[in-house]
Parts: structure tokens; sequence; C-alpha cells
């Protein structure tokens, strides 16, 4: 297993948590991997960029035109950050209408389910339930349970059964 993956968005999305739930869950699952805050500032409304690199890797940094997937939180990162995949690579983006890459609109879904802070997790559940990432849901899942507070918990698991759920009817 090799995946590059770049996670996008602005500072309170919850990029940085993306970021460590992808190392956690890859950690699980027995595979090596490195991460890297490349840009921004977490803390709202400062662009944050991250790389995740699963498997044997010598560096955490992405190159342009490697990434095989991009996580994009906030849609407006798009053209700043779609460089980072390859031709081949997906883009998932949390917006409403579509653009030349798969979108889903996470932060409606969150909202509507009563759970807006987990827009984060329903993007990050139906980039696992397309394959377009390379967690085992159920090591997800066990990640999420451990990353999670105690109020959060319940509501972190919704949220990513919800993005699943989004990826399996469409």
């Amino acid at each position: 297993m090799r995946q590059q993956i770049v996670v996008s968005g602005i500072g309170g999305q919850g990029v940085l948590f993306v970021t460590r739930l992808f190392a956690e869950v890859a950690v699980e699952m027995g595979l090596e991997v490195l991460t890297s805050e490349i840009h921004g500032m977490a803390m709202r409304g400062g662009t944050v960029l991250a790389h995740v690199k699963v498997g044997t890797f010598k560096s955490p940094l992405i190159r342009r035109g490697e990434a095989d997937v991009a996580i994009i939180v906030n849609a407006e990162n798009v053209s700043l950050h779609r460089s980072f995949v390859k031709e081949s690579g997906a883009i998932l983006v949390n917006a409403g209408n579509a653009g030349d890459y798969v979108h889903v609109d996470a932060d409606r879904l969150a909202r509507n389910s009563g759970y807006p802070p987990g827009s984060n997790l329903v993007l990050v559940g139906y980039g696992v339930g397309k394959g377009l990432v390379f967690c085992e849901p159920e090591a997800a899942e066990n990640v999420i349970r451990r990353m999670s507070g105690p109020i959060q918990v319940e509501a972190n698991l919704a949220s990513f059964a919800l993005g699943r759920k989004q990826a399996m009817e469409r």
C-alpha cells in the first residue's frame, strides 16, 4: 500500500484532526506513515495544508503532481492545492456544486444531521466509502473512538457513517 494524500482547508475545519486520523488509521492497519503540516495556521480562518504519505517514503512532503488524493474541506482551496494531485488522482471537495472533481456537500449534510462540526468526518467517510483513501472503515471507526472526546464520540462516528452512506447512495 502506497498512497499520498493532501488535506486542505482553513483553520477550524478539522484539517489537522483528519491528518491525525489518517496517520493513526495507518498505524492501526500496520502501515508506515509520514505526515507534515506545510502551510497555514491552525487557527480560524488561516489556510491549512497537510500531507499524509502511507507506505514506504523517505520524506513527508508531497511534490506537485504526485498526490493520489486531495481531500479539500474548503472549496475555495481547490485552485490553491489541486496542482498537488497527479492526473490519475482524485480530488474530493466539500462542495454543493459539481466541478471537475468528486464532490459532496458535507457542510449541508452535517448541519442537517444536527452536528455542523462533523463536516470533515462526513467528507472522510465519503472518501472511505468510495474507496478513494486507504482506510479500512472499522480501523477508522476505532481511531475516531480513541481520538474523540466523550461528548463528541457518537456525533463523530455518526458523521463518518453519514459520509459512507452518501458514498453508497451516489
